[in-house]
């Protein structure tokens, strides 16, 4: 591409910059909570993880952007596996708007597409565990 940078990746969806920044800090730090934990450290990691967004999306490439999208993949079905602690709706969520993401691929030249293809079938499986099974409070 001449070193120019390829740019269409970043019209696919608001949703993931909207979004992902709260609830990829409440799962990020659902393993350090504990019940004093202030508003404020919940705002300074939203805060936080909004900065690291904003950089991917103003510096960095389709490909960075798909490795933090891997991450949040992975935060996700540990939730959903109930191998790392965390909030289900935020898993939830989370895991909706990142399969909306990488199925929106599909129309876009390049790669994206058959390299999420893992993603998306966890992400569907993730889904489904977590519309289905209730947060560890409400189970009998």
């Amino acid at each position: 591409m001449s070193g120019r940078r390829n740019l269409i990746w970043l019209g696919l969806t608001p949703e993931p910059e909207r979004e992902l920044p709260a609830t990829v800090a409440a799962l990020r730090g659902a393993a350090r909570r504990t019940p004093d934990v202030l508003a404020e450290a919940t705002a300074a990691a939203t805060a936080a993880e909004r900065r690291r967004v904003e950089r991917l999306i103003l510096h960095g490439t389709q490909h960075g952007w798909l490795r933090y999208l891997a991450e949040v993949t992975d935060l996700v079905t540990a939730v959903a596996g109930r191998t790392r602690p965390g909030d289900r709706r935020a898993a939830l969520r989370a895991a909706e708007v990142v399969l909306d993401h990488h199925r929106m691929l599909v129309g876009l030249p390049g790669p994206g597409y058959d390299r999420t293809a893992a993603d998306r079938s966890a992400l569907e499986r993730a889904v489904r565990t977590l519309r289905t099974t209730p947060p560890d409070g409400d189970r009998g």
